[in-house]
């Protein structure tokens, strides 16, 4: 059973009662509006670089699919995302979540209101693929991937910290 994961038994049957997170670490959302390229590289660089501190998870709006791109640049630097999938914010409805990090402005202008009074922060991030839209061979198409990624990659070397500080700049 995933750590986390409540289930009772009915009649022989296990039905899910709810999700939460059972530790004492901060669990923060990066959500973004596809949750296809930025937030999944947030999500991965926390789990790799703070796994031993924060619970992270991601999420977009309007999810759509995981980017190959994305998943390539954090491949270079030895952070496996591949087996992470798009999902919709309605999927994490039952978990517990601490702070929300919008990592875009979409993202930060539809955000949810969250229960139990998640602290949300606005850390915007350039759109890879927008970037590499005009690329004309394969090196600059990656080249903004793997600079999104290095500043995700830094943002993430500040937490959990600076989530506090930054919450007054996010409102």
């Amino acid at each position: 059973m995933p750590a986390g994961l409540l289930l009772v038994t009915f009649f022989g049957q296990y039905i899910r009662v709810s999700e939460f997170n059972m530790s004492d670490k901060p669990t923060v959302l990066f959500l973004c509006t596809g949750n296809s390229c930025r937030s999944q590289m947030a999500e991965g660089w926390t789990r790799h670089l703070k796994a031993d501190a924060i619970e992270a998870c991601s999420a977009g709006v309007e999810p759509s699919q995981l980017n190959p791109d994305a998943v390539r640049a954090m491949a270079e630097v030895g952070v496996d995302i591949s087996r992470q999938r798009s999902k919709h914010i309605n999927e994490l409805a039952d978990q517990r979540i601490d702070y929300v990090v919008t990592v875009c402005d979409h993202a930060r202008e539809t955000c949810p209101v969250f229960p139990g009074g998640a602290k949300v922060v606005h850390h915007a991030f350039d759109d890879p693929p927008h970037r590499a839209a005009a690329a004309a061979t394969e090196e600059e198409r990656l080249a903004p991937y793997r600079r999104v990624r290095d500043e995700i990659r830094e943002f993430v070397l500040s937490l959990p910290q600076s989530l506090d500080a930054a919450e007054g700049a996010a409102r």
